[in-house]
Formats: structure tokens, C-alpha cells, sequence
């Protein structure tokens, strides 16, 4: 229970930045709006960390821990998606005939 339900508390906002940075990235914006969903992840995971450790301590303090852990890694996989360069099919077909 005690990583299930950060898990999980953090499983909705976390799909929902990789979606919407994902559709950033499919509409080809620029590299500044499709970092700002995993910036802004990255500046909640930061301030959970904050709240857990001075502000709560202890068991409840150690859940903020970890839905600040798992937020981390889905801002991550979402900064990972946003940074991606594209891949041409060119690179591709030159690999394959050399």
C-alpha cells in the first residue's frame, strides 16, 4: 500500500503529461512548449520532495517521498519524448542498401 497509492496518485497526471507532450511533439511545436509539461512535472516532483520531508516527516512524509519519485520518472519519459529528434525513413533505406 505504502508505493501503491503514490503509484497510482501519480499514474493520472503522469499519462496525461506524456499524452500531451507527445501531441506537442506531433504537432511540431517548438522544443520550449513540448518541454514545459515535463518542466512543470519536474517543479511538482520537487516541491512533493519539499512538503515530505520538512513539512509531514515521517510514514506520510515517505508516500510524498514516493509520488514525488514516480512523478519524477514519468517527467523524464516525458522530457525524453519531447527531446527525441525524428527519425527520417531516408537514414533508414541508405543503412539497408549499404
Amino acid at each position: 500500500m505504502m508505493l501503491v497509492v503514490p503509484f497510482l496518485a501519480a499514474f493520472v497526471p503522469g499519462i496525461f503529461i506524456i499524452l500531451l507532450t507527445w501531441w506537442f511533439r506531433r504537432k511540431s511545436l517548438s522544443v520550449f512548449l513540448r518541454v514545459i509539461p515535463s518542466a512543470l512535472t519536474f517543479l511538482a516532483s520537487g516541491i512533493y520532495t519539499y512538503i515530505g520531508i520538512i513539512k509531514v516527516r515521517g510514514f506520510e512524509g515517505a508516500a510524498y517521498g514516493f509520488l514525488a519519485f514516480f512523478l519524477a520518472l514519468f517527467a523524464i519519459i516525458a522530457l525524453y519524448i519531447a527531446l527525441k529528434r525524428p527519425s527520417s525513413n531516408k537514414d533508414i533505406k541508405q543503412d539497408l542498401n549499404s
